[in-house]
Order: C-alpha cells, then sequence, then structure tokens
C-alpha cells in the first residue's frame, strides 16, 4: 500500500487506497481538531520539559498543514539529520498525529526473518552472521553460550547512517570490554577510529584502581540488525511490530529450549521502534513458556504510527521482570509516554538532549549514554532523582529519590526519573547517588487535562 499525501488548490486528500466513507470521516476529524485550538502550537508543548498535556487535541495537525508534509516515501534518515532539531521534530510531530486519524497507518511492513541479520561477538571478539531463520543453530555451535549473562541488543534504525552506526557500535565494544571478548587496549583498526573515540575512551577504559583485566569471558552478545531492514519513513511508520516481536519472542523460547540459556540471564534491549518490538517480543516469550525474561531496555523507544485496531502494542512495564526505558528524543522520534517500570529522561522530557543537532543524533544518544554505562568502571556514572518535571527537578538542585540510569538501574526501582548529562562525551556526571531503601517513587496519575488520551501502559 502506498501513502502518499497529494495536494489539490481546493482541497486535500489523503490517498491511501481507502474507500471514500473514511475519507470524509477523517477530514472531518481534520477540520474538527483544527478547530479546537486552531492557534495552539506544538512547540511550545516539546519545550515544556514536563510529561503533562500529552497528545491533546489542540496539538494536532490542520489541513493546511498537511498540503506542507511531503510523502513518506520522501522521508528517511539523511533528511532529517539535514533538519535542526526542531525542524524535524515538527515534521515527526505532524506525521505522527496525522496517523492517529482513523487509524490512517496500517501496521502492514514486515520484513521477512531471512532479511533481517544480526551477529554474535565471538570469545575473540570476531562477528559470527546470521539472519534469524538460522539464529539458534548459529548459536548452538558457539562454545560455552550462555554460561553467564545473555543479552540481545535488537537495533532499529539503519546503519546507513553514521550517527546510528557510530551509537550502535559504540554499545558493541562496550559489551565487548564488559563481556571480555576483545582486549581492552587501544587497539583500534585504524587511526581514524581512534581519534574518532579518543575522547570516550579515555574516561571509560578506566579500571577500578589495582583490579586488572580478567581473561575469563562473562557474557554473550547477540546483535539484531533489524534497523537495517527499514528502508525509508514509510516503512518505519508502517513497521507490524507484534509480528516482529512474536517472531523474535519464539526465537527466545527455541533459544532457552535448544541451548539450555534460562530466561534469568537474558537481557533485551530495544532501539528505537525495535524497543516496542523487544516488548512484545518479552510477552510472546511468556505466553509460550509461563515465565518472563529477567529485564527488557528501552532505548529512546520511537512513537507507534501504524497501530493494530482495538489492541494496545508495543513496550510496557510487565513485558518483563524489570522494564526500563531511556527517553533522549521525547518530543522528537520518541514518544514521552511512560511505558517501563522506571522511565528516565536526561535533561527533562523533550525534543533532544544537550549536543544534539538533529532528531537522529538526539535518539542515539540513548544508545550512546547505555553503552557509557556498560563500560566497566563508569555503571554508575548516570545518577538520576525521581521527578515528574524537569522544572521540579531543578527546583530541587536535583536533591531526592536517587538511582542510576543505564546498566546499573535497580531491579526495584519505580517512576519517573531526571537527570542532567553532558553535550559531549563522557556524558555522565558522575555525581555520586545513595540508594535510599524503604522508599521507591512511583508513577503518578496522570493530570487531569490528559486523561482520557491513551492511557495504560503501553503506547
Amino acid at each position: 500500500m502506498q501513502y502518499n499525501l497529494v495536494h489539490h488548490p481546493v482541497r486535500v486528500s489523503l490517498l491511501i487506497t481507502m474507500n471514500p466513507l473514511r475519507t470524509l470521516c477523517l477530514m472531518a476529524c481534520l477540520v474538527a481538531a483544527s478547530m479546537a485550538n486552531s492557534n495552539t502550537g506544538s512547540s511550545s508543548r516539546r519545550s515544556s520539559n514536563s510529561l503533562s498535556n500529552i497528545d491533546q487535541p489542540s496539538n494536532w495537525v490542520n489541513p493546511r498543514e498537511i498540503q506542507e508534509l511531503p510523502s513518506l516515501k520522501q522521508v528517511n534518515l539523511r533528511k532529517l539529520q539535514e533538519m535542526s532539531l526542531e525542524e524535524g521534530a515538527t515534521l515527526l510531530d505532524k506525521l505522527y498525529h496525522l496517523s492517529q486519524f482513523n487509524n490512517v497507518f496500517q501496521p502492514e511492513y514486515t520484513p521477512e526473518p531471512s532479511q533481517i541479520k544480526g551477529f554474535i561477538v565471538g570469545e575473540r571478539g570476531q562477528k559470527v552472521e546470521f539472519n534469524l531463520n538460522n539464529l539458534v543453530q548459529t548459536v548452538k555451535r558457539q562454545p560455552n553460550f550462555g554460561d553467564d549473562e545473555v543479552t540481545i541488543f535488537i537495533q532499529g534504525l539503519p546503519q546507513s547512517s553514521s550517527q546510528v552506526r557510530k551509537a550502535t557500535s559504540k554499545l558493541v565494544r562496550a559489551y565487548q570490554q564488559r563481556y571480555n571478548l576483545q582486549p581492552y587496549a587501544t587497539e583500534q583498526s585504524s587511526s581514524e577510529e581512534q581519534q574518532k573515540s579518543s575522547s570516550e575512551e579515555q574516561q571509560q577504559q578506566r579500571r577500578k584502581q589495582g583490579q586488572e583485566q580478567d581473561d575469563t569471558k562473562t557474557g554473550d552478545l547477540i546483535v539484531i540488525n533489524l534497523g537495517d531492514a527499514i528502508e525509508d519513513f514509510e516503512q518505519f511508520a508502517t513497521l507490524n511490530v507484534e509480528r516482529l516481536g512474536q517472531l523474535i519472542g519464539n526465537r527466545l523460547v527455541e533459544l532457552t529450549n535448544a541451548v539450555n540459556v534460562p530466561q534469568e540471564i537474558i537481557h533485551l534491549i530495544g532501539q528505537g521502534p525495535a524497543a516496542h518490538v523487544a516488548g512484545v517480543a518479552g510477552r510472546q516469550f511468556t505466553r509460550q513458556t509461563g515465565h518472563k525474561l529477567r529485564r527488557i531496555t528501552g532505548l529512546d523507544p520511537s512513537k507507534i504510527y501504524g497501530k493494530p485496531e482495538e489492541k494496545l502494542t508495543g513496550l510496557a512495564r510487565g513485558d518483563a521482570d524489570f522494564v526500563d526505558a531511556i527517553h533522549t528524543s521525547a518530543y522528537g522520534m520518541g514518544t514521552p509516554a511512560r511505558l517501563a517500570n522506571v522511565d528516565f529522561y536526561p535533561n527533562g522530557p523533550s525534543t533532544g538532549v544537550p549536543g544534539a543537532d538533529n532528531v537522529v543524533e538526539a535518539s542515539m544518544r540513548a544508545t550512546r549514554y547505555f553503552a557509557e554505562s556498560v563500560r566497566p568502571g563508569n555503571e554508575r556514572n548516570f545518577p538520576a532523582v525521581a521527578a515528574s518535571s524537569y522544572k521540579e527537578y531543578k527546583q530541587n538542585n536535583g536533591y531526592g529519590k536517587r538511582t542510576y540510569m543505564g546498566i546499573a538501574t535497580d531491579y526495584d526501582v519505580q517512576g519517573d526519573y531526571m537527570l542532567q548529562v553532558n553535550s559531549k562525551s563522557p556524558f555522565g556526571r558522575s555525581t555520586p547517588a545513595q540508594t535510599q531503601n524503604g522508599f521507591h517513587a512511583v508513577h503518578e496519575a496522570w493530570s487531569q487535562s490528559a486523561q482520557g488520551q491513551r492511557q495504560g501502559a503501553r503506547q
């Protein structure tokens, strides 16, 4: 199905191979939404650094704005990277609100399992490649797989973007170091790569004083490159997270049965739209086995543009024993919605974070932050404080109930957490954070003005 926004001098039609009645209903919704509050823009909401007024009707796109929108085929990561942070966020905001009218975008795109490639990081740091059809068979050939922790990273955006490629590479290298899958020394493949990573590596390769590297492998890393099967924004917006999540969830069931990997050691990480795929995979695993995965982490979970009718979907607390999410582009490529047991909002919910020039870079910062926390010695680089808004966080001068964002997040915390980050690597501010036992912040109820809008844990 082709999604084109067709311009007409008198009227605007959204041609999605829909029947005339549906088109009429769509336009009626657009007119009603624009009349509700035509003077209210989305920029004020995005700059508020709070979690209130999410998806109010007054923020919906009006018919005039639809005329100015490009077709979905014309929107890609390259185009978004060429826009300023605010321009990219505004475009995505309009496309998202358009998608909410009468379920305009259907979740129709599901790449074939053979198209979804990935690799296992071997004991010597080599890549052992697979596709989803032969993942389990490939794992079975790996010596000592599953003896320790197993991390499965589902990449959510195409690595044709240098920013996506760099963030993914940082996370993979961090786990290689954490699991002793390659030496810590500065053995970079090229002087160019060494120069790119110097500021981060110098800070992040510091071991605890007096501690030497252990040569024993302490975990296994699987990378599923789902994002490389997404070519443009149309496929991004119509990605069928339910079917993909069920597919990966079934592979996890096979993994635990055929390779005897216990679910208690599996940590599933999803990037962008893959965060929702990970959530569905966790639920599918539970449906098939009666057990939950230990942890699922969402790295800047995206908005879900194409949703199944009359069904909640995507990442939600309860998909694993513990679910955490890091939102670095809440009003850009990501979502401000509370999805997890604990949701982290660096510098508050906004279009981006310090140092990010566009929405793609802002979204990838969640991956960069998590990668920094994975590196040995940096687990506590990101202390965060319970707060319902960045304003509240600033008013309290950063004091309050604390935990750490990243690999070291306590599994018993709940609620919304704010923190400050640096604009350049190292991103963490490394302020000591003391755990306060016996008290945990919880998700506050939605504000009265936001009730009735997309309630529940899933997006």
